[in-house]
């Protein structure tokens, strides 16, 4: 049997780098964000929390937008929901701790009729329409008295607890939770269903033309990514034990979402971790600017869209070949140390 010398030359990796070093990483910085209420300053342990609650609606809306395609500027519908439910299910004695994942199942609920009315619309249609949704939840809720309607509710299940006590559950619970988040993102796009996303997103007609269900496998996106934002809306609502429309639904919760997958890179797990580093960072360091705050950020963002549509960390990949959660398969000559093409990216 002849083998062909040019196919023979050729390796595909998982990854460019060493799967031991990036474990023993992974695992040290679980270790030190585990133990981070007792290790760094109450301040610094609150800013944790809000930046893993805006990396799992960021995850999941780059699992929108970055692998199935569909942008939405209506997952705030989902962060609301999720804090109502944990409001809920404390009303009815349940521990507001244990009522998270509860919340996020009732989101999952909730967003499968939806997808019978979004699935099948397009670009700027389908983001409208989600922001409809949002909206028309935001009204709904806001009606019903049991949740306080239109002022909000204080959050019963607390009393019981020090503020010290609180904090430190509220921060674990909310790590536990994007931990969960991550890894199954991960898992979930190097399956059999990432591969049928990745198709989706870089040619949809080709992927139909081989039996892919486009319909079903966009819905099962749209489902997971609801019960993860109804999910970062539960433990939001642990760390401020006060529900109002206003807040759960805000825009705001879309805006951020957008922007630190976009400065991140979209279609990359490690982007959305970039963005909220960035974000944060800016976020502590130009607090007292004022309105220069919000014009930094959007030129920053800005910049980014016009010089590096991929994103920061897409440039980083492209350039270095390095990629710390690889999901897909690199090719190159044997004796390269990297090289540029991403197999089921590019």
């Amino acid at each position: 049997m002849s083998t062909n010398p040019a196919l023979a030359s050729i390796t595909v990796r998982r990854s460019t780098q060493s799967p031991v070093l990036t474990f023993v990483g992974v695992i040290g910085l679980v270790a030190a964000l585990t133990l981070a209420p007792w290790i760094f300053p109450q301040a610094f342990v609150s800013i944790l929390v809000n930046f893993f609650v805006l990396l799992i609606m960021a995850t999941m809306w780059n699992l929108l937008a970055g692998y199935a395609g569909m942008v939405s500027i209506g997952q705030q519908a989902f962060v609301g929901l999720g804090g109502y439910g944990v409001l809920y299910f404390a009303i009815k004695g349940v521990s507001p701790f244990l009522a998270v994942p509860l919340a996020a199942i009732v989101g999952a609920i909730i967003a499968v009729p939806i997808t019978f009315l979004l699935i099948r619309l397009r670009g700027g249609y389908f983001a409208i329409a989600t922001w409809v949704v949002a909206d028309t939840a935001m009204i709904i809720i806001g009606t019903v008295s049991l949740l306080g309607g239109g002022t909000g509710k204080l959050v019963p299940g607390f009393t019981s607890l020090s503020p010290t006590q609180l904090n430190h559950y509220a921060y674990l619970e909310t790590w536990l939770v994007a931990l969960v988040v991550l890894v199954g993102t991960y898992l979930l796009l190097r399956s059999r269903t990432g591969l049928v996303l990745a198709a989706i997103r870089d040619n949809e007609v080709a992927a139909r033309s081989v039996g892919i269900d486009v319909v079903r496998a966009r819905r099962l996106i749209f489902v997971i990514a609801a019960a993860g934002c109804a999910a970062a809306g539960a433990v939001l609502t642990l760390s401020q034990t006060y529900v109002q429309p206003t807040n759960e639904f805000s825009l705001q919760w879309a805006a951020e979402m957008l922007f630190v997958s976009m400065i991140g890179g979209l279609g990359t797990i490690e982007g959305p971790i970039l963005g909220c580093i960035i974000f944060f960072g800016l976020q502590q360091t130009l607090a007292q600017q004022g309105a220069w705050y919000l014009v930094i950020l959007g030129s920053v963002a800005i910049i980014v869209a016009l010089w590096q549509p991929r994103g920061l960390w897409g440039a980083v990949r492209d350039k270095f070949g390095i990629e710390l959660l690889p999901v897909g398969h690199w090719v190159g000559s044997r004796g390269e140390p990297r090289s540029p093409e991403l197999l089921s990216e590019e």
